[in-house]
């Protein structure tokens, strides 16, 4: 397959946990990157293996000088290697952006997102838009992020802050390994996909977005169908770790 790729230039450069790595860019002909939220766009280098490229969602909202990655190591991964030896100034060869894990237009009554790791990074970029949703209408928002620990949650400044911000965004957090000795009330131990049990989702009212771990993707959507969901009312986008 042909890409269509453009020069961007590393704008900033920085870690958002102990291992994630957060990346900025600015297309080098000064034209704003034309994407909607829940986009990805891919990163295309060439090593001693070859040509290649790496897939990642935008993380930052439409309309900013620069846009965003996250990226998490891969043991010995191309894109790993590549990537986290970039500097600021370097320039990279960008396509996309591509995707269909985005908001459409119709609206719901409930949004759930729900992503693992890095798949929250397109949450981060949909929170403004379903903001201004939600001064138009009675929607709520649901954020379920699933990671390690509290030290693995990438971006929760942001999410907290829209939390606390927007009346009718709530925040969970579950942490797989390692709770807090004083968890906040957001914060509980478990998979992100146990808090279902507990939300009385209604698959005439809302829609589900699950990004991130195939497992918790394929757990979740057999969870969402054997109670009534339909496809059209549970999205996803699975990410998958490549080192070839």
């Amino acid at each position: 397959m042909a890409f269509d790729t453009f020069p961007a230039v590393v704008t900033h450069i920085r870690m958002v946990t102990p291992t994630v790595l957060c990346l900025g860019f600015r297309r080098q002909d000064g034209q704003l990157l034309d994407f909607k939220p829940g986009h990805f766009v891919n990163v295309h280098f060439q090593d001693e293996d070859g040509e290649t490229h790496r897939s990642y969602s935008v993380a930052n909202p439409p309309g900013e000088d620069h846009f965003e990655i996250a990226v998490a190591p891969v043991e010995d991964g191309r894109a790993t290697r590549y990537l986290f030896g970039l500097k600021e100034g370097d320039q990279v060869d960008i396509s996309g952006p591509y995707g269909r894990f985005v908001l459409r237009e119709e609206n719901h009554d409930r949004y759930v997102l729900v992503g693992t790791g890095t798949g929250i990074t397109p949450y981060r970029a949909m929170l403004p838009q379903l903001a201004q949703r939600m001064q138009n209408s009675q929607a709520r928002v649901e954020v379920l992020i699933g990671v390690r620990s509290r030290e693995e949650f990438l971006f929760a400044e942001d999410f907290l802050a829209a939390a606390q911000a927007t009346p009718g965004v709530e925040l969970h957090a579950r942490y797989s390994r390692q709770l807090p000795g004083q968890p906040h009330a957001w914060e509980s131990q478990g998979y992100v996909q146990g808090l279902f049990e507990g939300m009385e989702l209604d698959p005439e009212r809302d829609i589900v977005y699950l990004c991130g771990n195939p497992n918790m993707i394929d757990e979740a959507v057999a969870w969402l169908k054997a109670r009534g969901f339909p496809v059209k009312r549970i999205r996803r986008e699975k990410y998958l770790s490549a080192n070839a």
